[in-house]
């Protein structure tokens, strides 16, 4: 079963946090910040994962603390999950529309980390949301999935649907990326033999 449960605490956060890569898209999410949660929750469902995120950080702050320590996070719990990466496609990826927005992302399962981030979000925030978040998100996800992940965004000017476009496009491209390929599921999808 490709399941993850990660606990994380810190002077900043204490997260659980819980994923399956074989899931229906079922999620509960608290983060403490009402617009991460949406976001997060469009992930779960576009990537057809089951998650639960329950963090406690020090939103009095901002949200830094939080977005960065649940990116950190689920990228741990993707690389527990997908395990030594048998039988997946490895490679996803979507360009997806968002009404006015346009937004790109291909992934690489390589256990190497890389985010090639071309986003440009127009306004410093979403309600209370600071959007230079999303990159902080993304890069923490990367480092601790061991995934390349490229983000570019093609138009909008919308914040919103750039973000929430980015999130369910990236989910999109996961799912296809950790998918079995039923004619490789016992083999190693690259000619070193481990990824």
């Amino acid at each position: 079963m490709r399941r993850s449960e990660i606990n994380r605490k810190t002077a900043e956060t204490d997260i659980s946090l819980t994923l399956d890569l074989d899931g229906s898209g079922r999620s509960a999410i608290d983060t403490g910040c009402g617009f991460l949660d949406h976001m997060l929750t469009l992930f779960a469902k576009h990537g057809r994962f089951d998650l639960t995120v329950k963090c406690v950080g020090d939103v009095e702050v901002d949200y830094h603390h939080t977005a960065e320590d649940i990116g950190i996070s689920l990228g741990q719990a993707f690389r527990e999950a997908v395990g030594d990466k048998r039988g997946i496609y490895r490679y996803g990826n979507m360009i997806l529309p968002m009404d006015e927005a346009l937004i790109l992302s291909a992934v690489d399962i390589s256990g190497r980390d890389y985010l090639g981030y071309g986003l440009e979000i127009p306004t410093e925030k979403v309600g209370d949301f600071d959007t230079e978040l999303v990159e902080e998100f993304w890069l923490g996800f990367v480092r601790n999935a061991g995934i390349t992940l490229h983000i570019k965004q093609f138009d909008g000017k919308n914040s919103h649907h750039i973000i929430e476009g980015t999130f369910k496009s990236v989910a999109r491209s996961l799912k296809d990326a950790v998918a079995i390929d039923p004619a490789y599921a016992n083999e190693i999808p690259s000619t070193k033999g481990v990824l």
